[in-house]
């Protein structure tokens, strides 16, 4: 195998992102819902006999050493691979919204390149990496929405019913590390409780399956429409939002636009995309109608805003890339 092309890294939403602890190395304990989003970068993949790892941006420049050039890295370093390779990377989601874009780009390069290379390592040496690599990134190796604990890396594997949202992303990007040290910052009282799985313990750690990443007998547990109108619509929030606010007007128009279209808004990762969920089209001319008010509300907002309705994943497109 020369090349793999077209190969995509999908975004993800929070549906809720509740703080509920704080780890002695300053860590905070989260609990989330991540859902996987059609809404993606595309890489391309060109195996190099010379062992030099490059990327070549199809769009805006990134950053000279940013994660899928750090997950190529990693791993042909754990794994003593000779070969390198040409990453061209055609950027779609924006950065510095919360959606994961980054950490998906990553967890693409590991699956890609494990099977360029002709490593075929199994999913759970990949998962080890990708931890390595940032608390996110397991969760799109995983292949599947999760439910979410710890700092990010323990996930438990969950199938929701077709969604569809709105998002805005305004051109103001927030400082992670400046809202989590804001006194703004709510924490959870209570830990939420997901029907199917095992009461948590205080340590915001779940003992047993699923510890550490996707367990390969964690039951897949089904979350309905009731479930995700009850998510929506008060138990879940974003425990972040508040100090978003504070520090990005940006975050707040983009939340008074959906709330004031569709009804509901919030704002997903720590970034500062917000998002609505919408009801889903039932046909060609809905979706249309619903792109064409998300268009418009664009055409009246500052430069660099971006935004699109977006479906829910069934499941990430490289689930299976790696042996179980």
């Amino acid at each position: 195998m020369q090349a793999i092309y077209d190969v995509p890294a999908p975004a993800k939403l929070n549906l809720f992102l509740h703080v509920v602890g704080k780890r002695p190395d300053g860590y905070h304990l989260l609990q989330s819902i991540f859902t996987l989003i059609d809404w993606a970068d595309t890489l391309h993949f060109e195996r190099r006999s010379d062992g030099q790892l490059l990327r070549h941006d199809l769009g805006a420049s990134l950053p000279a050493d940013d994660l899928c050039l750090r997950a190529a890295r990693l791993l042909q370093q754990q794994s003593g691979c000779a070969w390198g390779v040409d990453i061209q990377i055609e950027k779609r989601l924006p950065a510095g919204a919360g959606m994961g874009g980054g950490s998906s780009d990553a967890a693409s390069t590991l699956l890609a390149l494990n099977r360029l290379w002709g490593l075929n390592w199994p999913l759970s040496k990949l998962l080890s990496l990708g931890l390595n690599l940032g608390a996110d990134v397991p969760f799109f190796l995983g292949g599947s929405h999760a439910f979410v604990e710890g700092i990010g890396e323990i996930l438990h594997p969950i199938a929701l019913p077709p969604l569809t949202f709105a998002v805005l992303k305004p051109s103001q990007s927030i400082s992670t590390q400046e809202i989590f040290s804001s006194p703004l910052l709510a924490r959870s009282k209570n830990m939420a409780i997901v029907a199917g799985f095992p009461a948590n313990n205080s340590s915001g750690e779940k003992p047993g399956r699923g510890s550490g990443a996707f367990g390969t007998d964690e039951e897949l547990i089904s979350l309905g429409d009731e479930g995700i109108a009850k998510i929506l619509g008060g138990f879940g929030r974003n425990d972040l939002q508040k100090p978003a606010e504070a520090n990005c007007a940006g975050v707040v128009q983009a939340l008074q636009i959906l709330e004031s279209e569709f009804g509901n808004s919030r704002m997903t990762g720590s970034g500062s995309a917000v998002f609505a969920r919408v009801k889903t089209p039932a046909n060609e001319q809905e979706e249309n109608l619903l792109n064409q008010i998300i268009f418009s509300k664009l055409q009246g907002l500052p430069a660099n805003w971006s935004g699109r309705i977006c479906r829910s994943l069934d499941s990430h497109p490289l689930q299976g890339w790696a042996a179980g």
